[in-house]
């Protein structure tokens, strides 16, 4: 695993122009924010040493190297999901790349089904902490010492500067936000009606296939994460329409240009 990190670390290096500060990881249909940065670098996944090609349409597969609000940003265009046949420590290489790259702070977004009776389709949300109980363990084998300990505390996986800083940013351009746990199933069928009875008497507010095995391994690696969830589609059994991957999709197209500014504001006013 040391070797697949410094292979692809050392890849992307040679086309940085400077030190990165902040990497973000776009989720379904929010591929848009990259469009934004200023001076791109574009690099395909295929290029770089033991990066998987995304086999979901809506996940372009490019890393993106520029600035956004003159803050140094790496772009992970679509991730690779655990439900695509990758193995856990493939799906969460990129974050080990990152902390590699000397990146401290890392903004990771998702597309989810919302729990919650106010997370209607559109509604962005901070997400305060995750449930990984269905999230195989990305840190399982033996430990990445010059990473983290062994025994990693998860009291705060998702900085709490972070989130209120998310918050005060949606205030003042005026942009609705909620926020909650998030819970992580594998997919890739979405979950069932009984299984989102289950997460609700748990107090889950966003369920997703993504994220949570990230954060972990950020949070191993030493890293700050601020997680941001799209909510594109009530959970099965709260809507009267069967779950589709195109409701996802269109959901995530309508909220784009919130997300796009939201993001692009809290990036802006990080401190590095």
């Amino acid at each position: 695993m040391i070797n697949k990190i410094n292979e692809a670390s050392s890849y992307i290096q040679q086309y940085l122009p400077w030190q990165p500060e902040i990497a973000i990881i776009l989720g379904s249909g929010l591929g848009p924010l990259a469009d934004i940065v200023e001076n791109p670098i574009t690099l395909d996944y295929k290029d770089i040493p033991h990066f998987p090609t995304p086999t979901i349409a809506s996940h372009a597969g490019k890393l993106v190297i520029g600035t956004i609000r003159n803050k140094k940003v790496v772009i992970l265009n679509g991730r690779f999901h655990y439900y695509e046949g990758h193995d856990i420590y493939t799906n969460t290489l990129p974050v080990r790349v990152f902390r590699k790259l000397g990146i401290e702070t890392l903004i990771v977004t998702n597309a989810c089904g919302g729990l919650k009776d106010d997370m209607e389709a559109g509604t962005i949300s901070i997400i305060e902490d995750h449930i990984s109980f269905f999230a195989p363990s990305p840190l399982r084998g033996p430990n990445l010492d010059e990473f983290g300990p062994r025994f990693k505390d998860m009291t705060e996986v998702y900085n709490k500067d972070y989130q209120a800083l998310a918050r005060k940013v949606a205030d003042e351009l005026a942009i609705p936000v909620t926020s909650g746990i998030y819970c992580f199933f594998q997919g890739p069928m979405f979950e069932t009606p009984a299984e989102i009875r289950m997460l609700r008497m748990l107090g889950v507010g966003m369920v997703g296939m993504s994220t949570v095995p990230e954060a972990i391994v950020a949070r191993h690696s030493g890293m700050k994460t601020l997680g941001i969830s799209l909510v594109t589609n009530k959970a099965a059994g709260l809507s009267q329409n069967q779950l589709s991957h195109e409701e996802v999709m269109e959901a995530a197209n309508k909220a784009e240009k919130n997300m796009v500014a939201l993001v692009s504001g809290i990036i802006e006013k990080i401190e590095s």
